[in-house]
């Protein structure tokens, strides 16, 4: 069993932005799996699927970016999932050009304050994520305004060309492995 969070905030005036890029990579593997996420349970919509045989339960939270631990380990505890093996979180990362993917099995919060919140509330670094690039930050731009702003239509198709890979990274890390995730898919924009 896996529980999968894209990260976000909840709302329609946050629909699309580089910070809702985990919420839209869920809304690309609920498609792909035809479910679903809309069930209101734990401060979060939710979504259950079977990925390559094993039970998956797809999570956004709606507490707010900043505050997205707070949703997620409860869910986490309900369903006794550890979190360094049967937890992955899907967020954006402003350090990455747009569409880009970087895997890895633990690492810090990387000044990511969902992420932040979720290493607070679990206690500990270790725990799968898919960070997608929302394109890189530009000099002297405000974080703020830039991670609630939205990219221009050429950078969004790539973007959304990296929710496909980030669900076939997915699907890769249950039936194969975080290693063969992070050896497939990390790397170029093109995932090659």
């Amino acid at each position: 069993m896996y529980v999968i969070a894209g990260l976000g905030n909840p709302g329609l005036s946050y629909r699309h932005t580089r910070h809702n890029i985990g919420f839209d990579t869920i809304d690309a593997i609920a498609k792909r799996y035809s479910v679903r996420v809309s069930k209101g349970e734990f401060r979060s919509k939710t979504g259950t699927c079977v990925i390559s045989g094993e039970k998956v339960i797809l999570v956004k939270p709606q507490t707010f970016m900043n505050l997205s631990g707070e949703a997620i380990r409860p869910i986490l505890d309900y369903y006794k999932a550890d979190p360094q093996t049967q937890f992955i979180v899907i967020s954006d990362d402003v350090a990455l050009d747009a569409g880009r993917i970087r895997i890895r099995k633990k690492g810090s919060a990387g000044g990511h304050n969902g992420l932040k919140n979720i290493i607070k509330n679990l206690g500990t670094e270790d725990f799968i994520r898919i960070r997608i690039g929302a394109g890189k930050l530009p000099v002297g731009q405000d974080m703020i305004s830039f991670v609630l702003g939205r990219n221009d239509r050429k950078e969004r198709e790539i973007i959304e060309s990296a929710f496909e890979r980030a669900a076939d990274a997915v699907e890769t890390i249950i039936a194969g492995g975080v290693d063969e995730a992070m050896n497939r898919f990390n790397g170029d924009i093109q995932g090659q």
